[in-house]
Order: C-alpha cells, then sequence, then structure tokens
C-alpha cells in the first residue's frame, strides 16, 4: 500500500537544481516513485546502497527499467568470461558499519531484481552514452531528473560525504516525455543495448553466498599484496627483456629459487639492498647467482665477497677461471672476487689482483657471502668495507647472504643494514618510512632483551610476544630489505615442484657414540678438562703486568672510555684459549698435543727474549713483544679470532719476575699434560679405532659415502693419515679438505675437485672422471656451508662443534633436494655419556669466550653475567635436542629467526594460490567475510572474535608513512569477542598467522557456522555485535596512531620523524574501507 498518494508538490513546468547540499535527488525521488506505475532509468553504476535508499518506493512500483550507461562496469562481474560489469557490488569510501549489512542487503535486493516487473539492460559500446537520468510516471504526472548523479549512494546524495552534483528535475510533460521517447527508442534497439539482467542476479548471488575462510584469507593477502605482486610482474618483464630467462642458470634454479631471485632484484632497486636469509639447502648461492646474471646482463660490475674457506666455491663460476666443473659455461660470468681478508689487506695479491692497486669502489653490486662476518661496525674490515667499497665511487647497491644474520643481538643485524645504506640513519624515510635506523634497533634490542629474560624467570618464551612488542617499523624495515624461506614454507608452498623434483629425505634418529679418548683409559677427559679449566696461560695475557705508570693511564683511559681495554681484552682471549684446548682434547689427543707444543714453544721464546733483555741486550726487537703474546691463527673457526691484541708493550714496561715466574709455571704445568697426550698413540685411540670400524661397515653398503667432519685440521690430517691403510685395503678412495690444506688418493688433489668426486651427481661432474670417486671425505668447516654434497647419506661428527648451529649446517650439506638417499643420517662423537658433567666443564670455559664474542659485537647494551649464563643455556639445550633429532635451523630453539620479521611466506603462498585461483580473487567484492571456529592447535591460535582488515582511505598513495601499519594503507587488527584487541595493527605477523590457522584449508564455508551466524545477525540485519567490534578495531588503529606520533615527537636520535598531516590521520570509520574480516566462532 503506498504512503503518499500526492504527487511532488510543485506547480506545472516547474524546475528544480538538485545538488545534494541544498536538496538531493534520493529526496526526490522518493516522493516521485511513491506514485510512480513506471521507473525508468539511465546510470552508469547501481550498487546495493543506493537501491537501499529507495528500497521501500522501488517494491512498489509497477515496472522498472534500469540502463547501464557503461559497460565497462559489467566486465568485472564475470572476469573469465570477460562479459561487462552490471554491478558495483561494493560502493568505495563507504563507511565499515554499512559494509557490514550487504549480504543482506544484496538479498532484499536479488529478490527485487527477479520480479518480473524489473527489467536491466546495458549500452553494449563504451563512451557511447555518459548521461545520467531518472525518469518517473504516475496517474498524477510525469517527473524526470538529468544530471550527473549515477546511481549510488553518494550520488543520491546520502552519507556524510555525499557528491556534488548538478541535475535539474522537472515535471515539465512536454519535456519529460521527449526523455521517455529517447529512452524508449535507446531500450528497443537491440544494436546498441543488452539484456544483462540474469548478470545482475549473478553477481547479487555471489554476494549473498558464503565464502569459505581460505578464500577470504588469500583475498586478504591478494588486497594486502597487491603492489608485491605488481612489481613482481615488473621484474619478470625485466628478467624476459635482459635475457636474464635464457640464462643457464636461470633455467637450474627450481621455481622457489626463480621467486627468490624475483624478490632480491626488487629489493635491490627499490631500496639499494637486500639480505637473503634463506634456510640450510635451499640454495642461496644458485639465488644470488641469478641476480648476478640479471646485473651483469645490465652492464653492471660485480663484487663478490666471500669468507676465504669458500673462495674456491665462488671461483668455479668466472669464465676468466676457465674452471672445468664451471655448469654454466655459457652465461660467462664476468664478477670480481676477493676474500673477506682481503679487506685487511693494502699489498699483496689475491689470485690474479694485484691488492695494491685495486679500485675497491668501482662496482655497481657488491654481494656478501656469510655477511654474518660484518656484524661488528668497529672492525676494520667493516669500516674499509663501508668507506670503501660501498660509499665510494658511483652508487652501490649491495646482497648479503646469511643463513644466520643474527648471532646475538639484534645490533648484528643494523650493522649489516648499514652498508645497504652507506651508513645513512634515514635512508629508508621515504621507500619504508622508516626513520632512524640507530634508533629503531636499539628500540628493538631493549624489547628483545627484556623478551629474553622471561627465560630467567622461569617463562616460555613466546615468539607472538615479542614480535608484538617490536612494532610496527621493526617489520616494515626486516620485511622491506630481507627474504627468509624455511624449508617447511618450501615444502608447503611449493608442493607440486617437491613431487616432481623430489622431496627433502628424511631425517633418521641420531646416533650418539662415546668412544673413549684413550681404549687404556689411562688418561681421563674429565681431569684433563679440569686442569685446562685452570691455566693461567700468562703469555697471552701482558697487560695484566704492566707497571708503567704512564701505560696504566693508557689502559684506564681505555676502560672509562668504551668500558672496555686491552687487558680485558687478553682475558676474555684467555678464555677463548681455553675454550680451544678443551675443543682440542675433545676433537684428539694429537691436535692437543700440537697446540700444547706450539703453546710451550712461545713461552720457551718469550722467556729467551726476557733473558736476554735482562742480560742488556735492548734493541728495538728485544726490547718489544708483538708475535709472542699472540695466538696462531685458527683458519678453521673465525670464531677463535676475535678480540686478538694488537697493541704491543716493551718489556721495560712490565712486572717481568712476576710474570717470568707464571710463564714457567704454565710451562710446566702445559709440558705435563702434553706429556700425558702424547702417551695416546693411534692404537690407543678409542674414537679412531670406533671410525674404522663404521668406515668397514659403511664400504660394504649400497650407498657407501661417508662425510667425517672435525673443527680443526690438526684432527683432519691426523684422521687421513691414519686412514690410508685401511681404505686402500677396502679399495675405496679418501680425501682431506680444509681451509689451506687439501690431500686425495684418488683425482686431482684440489678443492673443487675433490668435492666433485665425492659428490658426482650433485655437482654434476663430467662423466669422463666417472673412476675417480671419493667415499671417505674427511672435512674441516671450510665446507659447512654452500656446499652441495647429496651423493652422500651420513655425517659423522668427530667432535663437537662449541655453536650446536654449526653442527646443524654441516648436516645441511646432505639434507638437500635432490638426495638420492630416502633417508639421511648424523652420528655424534661425544667424549662423555655424562651430559651433566660435559655441560658444565663446557659452561665453565666457555663463559669468557661467550662474554668475548657479545663484546665484540657492537652491543650499545653490554651483556651482564645473567646474560651470557642465559646464553650458554640455551646452547645447552641446543645440544642436548641434536642429540635426540636433527632441527630445522629455525627450530633449534624458541629464538626468534630473521623468517619470523618478514612476509615472505604469506606472499608466497599467494603466489601459489593465484596460479590457479587469480580469476575468483579479483571477483571477489570487498567487505566480504566468513565464519570459522577456534579448534585448530596452530600456534598462534585464532582466539574467537573477528580479525578485520581495513584499507585507509585518506592515506597519501605517493610515499610511504610513519605508521602504526606495517602494511599501510591496510590494517589488520584481531579483535576478541569481548572487545579487546588481541593483536594490534602493528602486529601484521602474528595476525596473519592466527588468519592463517584459522582458515586455510577451509575450501567451503562452514555450512553450521554460516547458518548460526545468519541468525544470531538475522541475516545481517541486526548486527550491533559486530559494528561494536570494529569500533573496538578502529578505535586500536587511532590509538596506536596517537601513540606512534607523540612518541616520535620525544624521541631522541630520529631526527627524521615527521608527524602525518591531519588530512592523512585516520581519525574515525569514515576514513576506512573495509576489506575483508574473518568470524572466529568458539569451537563446539
Amino acid at each position: 500500500m503506498r504512503r503518499n498518494p500526492c504527487p511532488p508538490e510543485r506547480g506545472e513546468g516547474q524546475r528544480h537544481v538538485l545538488d545534494n547540499r541544498t536538496s538531493t535527488v534520493a529526496a526526490y525521488l522518493r516522493q516521485a516513485l511513491a506514485v510512480a506505475d513506471n521507473f525508468s532509468v539511465v546510470s552508469a553504476y547501481f550498487t546495493i546502497h543506493g537501491y537501499a535508499l529507495l528500497a521501500e518506493q522501488l517494491e512498489t512500483v509497477g515496472r522498472t527499467r534500469f540502463l547501464f550507461g557503461d559497460p565497462g562496469s559489467v566486465e568485472d562481474l564475470d572476469p573469465g568470461q570477460k562479459e561487462p560489469k552490471a554491478f558495483e557490488l561494493t560502493e568505495g569510501g563507504l563507511e565499515p558499519k554499512h559494509v557490514l549489512v550487504q549480504k543482506a542487503l544484496a538479498m532484499r535486493c536479488a529478490a527485487w531484481v527477479r520480479q518480473s516487473t524489473v527489467e536491466i539492460r546495458s549500452v553494449s559500446r563504451a563512451n557511447f552514452l555518459h548521461g545520467k537520468m531518472y525518469l518517473t510516471v504516475s496517474p498524477h504526472g510525469a517527473t524526470g531528473v538529468v544530471g550527473s548523479s549515477n546511481f549510488t549512494k553518494r550520488g543520491l546524495g546520502a552519507g556524510d560525504q555525499p557528491n556534488l552534483e548538478i541535475n535539474l528535475a522537472t515535471e515539465d510533460r512536454e519535456t519529460v516525455q521527449e526523455l521517455q521517447d529517447w529512452f524508449d527508442r535507446l531500450w528497443a534497439d537491440d544494436g546498441y543495448t543488452r539484456d544483462v539482467k540474469q548478470q545482475v542476479l549473478d553477481a547479487l548471488a555471489h554476494m549473498g553466498n558464503d565464502y569459505a575462510p581460505e578464500a577470504v584469507y588469500y583475498k586478504t593477502l591478494y588486497e594486502l599484496f597487491r603492489q608485491e605482486i605488481a612489481a613482481r610482474q615488473a621484474g619478470d618483464d625485466s628478467a624476459t627483456t635482459t635475457g636474464l630467462k635464457d640464462s643457464q642458470v636461470w633455467n637450474k634454479l627450481y621455481q622457489f629459487q626463480q621467486d627468490g631471485a624475483r624478490s632480491v632484484i626488487a629489493k635491490l632497486v627499490d631500496h639499494n639492498g637486500c639480505i637473503l636469509a634463506d634456510s640450510v639447502g635451499l640454495g642461496k648461492t644458485y639465488t644470488a647467482l641469478a641476480v648476478i646474471k640479471y646485473f651483469e646482463l645490465r652492464n653492471q660490475q660485480v663484487l663478490v665477497l666471500c669468507p676465504r674457506k669458500l673462495h674456491d666455491n665462488w671461483s668455479l663460476y668466472p669464465a676468466s677461471n676457465g674452471h672445468p666443473q664451471n655448469p654454466f659455461p655459457q652465461d660467462r660470468f664476468g664478477y670480481t672476487l676477493l676474500a673477506h681478508t682481503d679487506l685487511s689487506r693494502d699489498s699483496g695479491r689475491s689470485g690474479n689482483i694485484d691488492l695494491a692497486h685495486f679500485q675497491w669502489g668501482n662496482y655497481d653490486l657488491v654481494v656478501i657471502d656469510e655477511s654474518h662476518n660484518f656484524r661488528n661496525d668497529g672492525s676494520s674490515r667493516y669500516e674499509r668495507l663501508l668507506k670503501e667499497v660501498i660509499q665510494a665511487g658511483a652508487q652501490t647497491k649491495v646482497l648479503l647472504l646469511s643463513a644466520t644474520p643474527v648471532n646475538t643481538s639484534l645490533m648484528d643485524l643494523r650493522n649489516q643494514i648499514y652498508l645497504m645504506t652507506e651508513g645513512r640513519e634515514q635512508a629508508f624515510q621515504d621507500s619504508l618510512g622508516v626513520g632512524s635506523i640507530r634508533a629503531l634497533m636499539a628500540r628493538a634490542q631493549k624489547e628483545f632483551k627484556q623478551w629474553e629474560q622471561q627465560q630467567s624467570q622461569g617463562k616460555r618464551r613466546d615468539k607472538a610476544q615479542l614480535l608484538d612488542s617490536l612494532g610496527a617499523d621493526f617489520l616494515r624495515l626486516l620485511n622491506g630489505v630481507s627474504i627468509s624461506r624455511s624449508r617447511r614454507q618450501i615444502e608447503q608452498f611449493y608442493a607440486d615442484e617437491m613431487e616432481r623434483i623430489g622431496r627433502f629425505p628424511r631425517r633418521a634418529q641420531p646416533e650418539n657414540v662415546y668412544p673413549h679418548t684413550d681404549i687404556n683409559e689411562e688418561l681421563s677427559y674429565q681431569d684433563l678438562a679440569e686442569r685446562i679449566g685452570a691455566f693461567t696461560l700468562a703469555v697471552y695475557q701482558p697487560s695484566a703486568y704492566v707497571i708503567d705508570p704512564g701505560r696504566l693511564d693508557e689502559l684506564e683511559s681505555k676502560r672509562q672510555a668504551h668500558n672496555f681495554n686491552q687487558k680485558d681484552s687478553e682475558r676474555f682471549l684467555v678464555g677463548m684459549m681455553r675454550v680451544n684446548l678443551l675443543k682440542r682434547l675433545e676433537s684428539s689427543a694429537h691436535a692437543l698435543q700440537l697446540t700444547m707444543e706450539r703453546t710451550i714453544k712461545k713461552i720457551d721464546n718469550l722467556l729467551k727474549k726476557i733473558e736476554r733483555y735482562e742480560q742488556g741486550d735492548e734493541s728495538q726487537t728485544h726490547g718489544l713483544i708483538p708475535g709472542e703474546t699472540l695466538p696462531d691463527d685458527d683458519n678453521e673457526d673465525e670464531e677463535f679470532a676475535v678480540n686478538r691484541s694488537r697493541h704491543p708493550y716493551r718489556l721495560a714496561e712490565l712486572d717481568l719476575p712476576r710474570w717470568t715466574s707464571h710463564l714457567k709455571e704454565d710451562k710446566a704445568m702445559l709440558s705435563m699434560v702434553r706429556d700425558r697426550v702424547a702417551a695416546v698413540t693411534p692404537e690407543r685411540d678409542g674414537k679412531l679405532q670406533d671410525l674404522k670400524q663404521r668406515i668397514r661397515r659403511k664400504a660394504g653398503q649400497p650407498n657407501r659415502k661417508l662425510l667425517v667432519f672435525t673443527t680443526f685440521k690438526d684432527t683432519a690430517k691426523y684422521l687421513y693419515d691414519n686412514l690410508q691403510s685401511l681404505t686402500k685395503k677396502l679399495g675405496i678412495a679418501m680425501a682431506m679438505v680444509s681451509g689451506d690444506e687439501t690431500h686425495a688418493t684418488a683425482g686431482p688433489n684440489n678443492f673443487n675437485a675433490i668435492l666433485s668426486n665425492f659428490a658426482p651427481t650433485a655437482r654434476q661432474r663430467s662423466t669422463a672422471d666417472a673412476h675417480r670417486d671419493i667415499d671417505l671425505l674427511i672435512a674441516t668447516d671450510c665446507i659447512s656451508e654452500g656446499q652441495n654434497l647429496q651423493d652422500c647419506d651420513t655425517v659423522l661428527n668427530y667432535d663437537i662443534h662449541w655453536n650446536p648451529v654449526r653442527l646443524v649446517q654441516r648436516f645441511g650439506r646432505i639434507d638437500r633436494i635432490g638426495s638420492r638417499s630416502p633417508s639421511v643420517r648424523m652420528v655424534h662423537y661425544w667424549p662423555t655419556e655424562d651430559m651433566e658433567t660435559y655441560l658444565r666443564l663446557q659452561n665453565r670455559v666457555q663463559a669468557r669466550m661467550a662474554l668475548a664474542d657479545l663484546t665484540a659485537s657492537g652491543d650499545e647494551d653490554p651483556f651482564s653475567e645473567e646474560d651470557m649464563a642465559r646464553d650458554l643455556r640455551f646452547r645447552d639445550a641446543q645440544l642436548l635436542q641434536l642429540r635426540e633429532e636433527v632441527p630445522h635451523l629455525e627450530d633449534l630453539d624458541d629464538a626468534p629467526v630473521l623468517a619470523d620479521f618478514t612476509l615472505d611466506d604469506f606472499l608466497t603462498q599467494l603466489l601459489r594460490y593465484l596460479e590457479r585461483n587469480r580469476a575468483a580473487l579479483e571477483a571477489m567484492p570487498s567487505g566480504v567475510y566468513a565464519v570459522t571456529e577456534d579448534a585448530t592447535q596452530k600456534a598462534p591460535k585464532a582466539q574467537p572474535g573477528v580479525i578485520f582488515c581495513l584499507r585507509q582511505r585518506n592515506a597519501n598513495p605517493d610515499k610511504q608513512p610513519r605508521t602504526a601499519s606495517p602494511l599501510h594503507p591496510h590494517y589488520l587488527v584481531h579483535v576478541q569477542g569481548n572487545g579487546a584487541v588481541r593483536y594490534g595493527c602493528g602486529s601484521a605477523r602474528n595476525i596473519l598467522m592466527a588468519f592463517e590457522a584459522a582458515a586455510a584449508g577451509q575450501t567451503r564455508p562452514i555450512t553450521r557456522l554460516c547458518h548460526r551466524f545468519d541468525q544470531d545477525t538475522r541475516n545481517g540485519r541486526r548486527m550491533d555485535r559486530y559494528e561494536s567490534l570494529l569500533n573496538a578495531c578502529i578505535a586500536q588503529i587511532r590509538q596506536a596512531h596517537h601513540r606512534q606520533q607523540t612518541a616520535g615527537l620525544g624521541r631522541s636520535g630520529d631526527a627524521g620523524f615527521k608527524l602525518l598531516r591531519a588530512a592523512e590521520t585516520p581519525r574515525g570509520a569514515g576514513d576506512f574501507e573495509l576489506v575483508t574480516w574473518l568470524v572466529i566462532q568458539e569451537a563446539t
């Protein structure tokens, strides 16, 4: 029944301007439609929110004809068929609370459209019809509106910010009749218009349908990563045009490596640097080679800096080397290769390069392998790298490669990031919205230390809590300049490729063995360990004997200025030397004996020098003591080489009687231990005898290959010498590799040839060398990183490295894609079954080493004894874990890894999903939701409530501002059912993890939950509860912005901070568009 039988109260022929300010189109049409029998419309758009304004009147009209004036607005309805779009499902810029009711509104609109009295057509040609018109006919007369207003909420004059329009309303009969005739002719002409009613109904049904949680999850990712996807496409186009896709190295990469290379290139272009921190075994070297090739194809100069132990590995690829094992000869790589240590040299040669005349600043791209070696910004190598390589000459891009870019402090990460920025604090101000890097990392380190301290308070450390506390800027920075994928992510997101190329092998449970150090049991590991812990080692501590007032003042002033001086450095060095001696004892009696002899020789030389000096020889040579007070370089383990004393003393400056007395005491004790150790011959060596038995058994198995790791070259050479007769009898070839020495019983005696003969399949050895197979390889940690040796199925740790991460890296040589073995295993040789005693002895001597290591890291907040103890407890836990399983590197403990601070895994998921579902995602409207429940056991668990994804409407699209969200202009907030915010907008990773946990795998709507939701909300008409949660979400965003802006103004060291303009600051619901939302109900 019509509520208003009267026509609009205007005189015959009266005209009226409708501008949505003084009078609105909606108000005018309500009166006209109240008595109308026919309604004719021409509009570029039709929205359900425009329909809602006039729904009561429209549902009483006898006949309605709607003509779309823009066929392009129909195309998005069915992109798979490329049909024109007929219905804009969600009107842009609406307040979120109005979008919440769109499903119920769509259902009501669909019911109206289905009526036979409603007809919908669209013009068939674009840019043909631009006008907007509304005509009504009733027994009382006719009305017409012509102008600029589309059939949208704002176009009709409603909402907080209606459009300013210009329309002319008329009731003049002749004018309206002319308009009606024009409309009828166009409507009836099949050459110009076509029926699209069914498309509109399909679109409305699509909106009215319930969505699967997984579909909404991927819709969310799609909206969050639109820019990254576009950048990836641009990078892909560039890779094609440069010829990268035609290169040998590109076509050798797995798909996940190609995706990684694309991401690296994009970050290098956008931010001038990138950290590639993929986990062990994922082929970072090949990924980096593809990046290098991309820049070489653009005629740019590339410098590769690697540890000395990896020099041979990188030297395979440059064409100038002509290496027969080069797998990519056609690519003709032309990069320059130098070692990290070359940065400490001003003369001499490195390969064919004369370092005295080398131009360090001539490179467009610098690739630094094992970049964690540059975590200390106080070292001379770091300083030279920054000033002469990166800052000098043209702008240099920097690619850092490391599976472990963070050692003990987030400052490690800061110093590596400085290499990308040429040391500039504000380098990412515009591109990432990140201000002072130093200030940001200092705040992050403070939060990190507070989180670590929970361990000492008996609480389990929660990574999600740490991510929440680190804030948006930290995630925005690391997500912008780093890529880190774990093995688990690759297995999950590239499952199809894994099936095609072969999965990672299964990890068998480790075997723990406890062979006797001395079969006769005359040499006790525990007794010797106790003696080693008591060594004074005065030869390495000259500063402890300084009596010269000037030098004493110098030491004190250094301590006052830096809280650390040479005396402290030497004291910590002695702690490291004790670790070295203990680890050598654990490795082999032979290795310990050699070190003892070298140390005794140093003491003898020093005592002779002191004696000559006291007898009156005051020459410059005898007056200085540089060499004797430094330990020998241990090239096999750089960890033992930090904090070496560099400032020699004169003997006249020292208390020689006291020092001489202590030197003699050390010599006596060392000589006694040396003699006891020397009595352990190879025949009495329990470890060696056990290894021989294992080699015999392995020689009878289908896969005869065995990889034996030791920390020390002395032990490697000892094993090689004492196993040759056995291997000759068994008919197997063996070899040994260390940082500067190689030996082989078959094939060429050089580093790369030995590795290729040990793993011919993995390293694609030439078939001409098939008769040179090596089955037993003894190696130091010079090959614990960056080598593919998966022809082998067993790693034996002849000694346990002090850093448990190194054991995982060793195993990573054989635990790789492409292994020919279904399972791989690791064997540990432990010096004792009593792990409590072992760990106690380890910690007693490692404490000093740990403190030295932490001090060398450049941490501005010095570590305490409690910090040291906590770090050692973690290493203990890691060692115990490694006895039971071989964990992934990122699972070695609950400490964070770089992958925890990036969103690469979510982007990777989306890319895989888009391969099959792009059309469906593009067709999904904004504002869609799904209903799921919190039944999952994944962490972080999604708590009952709602996860909202909003987009800020008033954001500046031209720059990346400093905001509370790392995903700006998008915001993710997880609100619990009681209105409390579980994760705010700064915790994007935590929210996405919870979103994934609740939605991934739910490929269909959960019908019972959707029905419950519809009942609770009366099909979307009673949304008070969810509007309340949405208001809590927006309030959290507003508060987070306020806190960040206030803190930025008062923060020292952040000179680049600027307040957002008022027009760009989110204030209320009207500043946001609802993108997606996930309702999480309690499990029943």
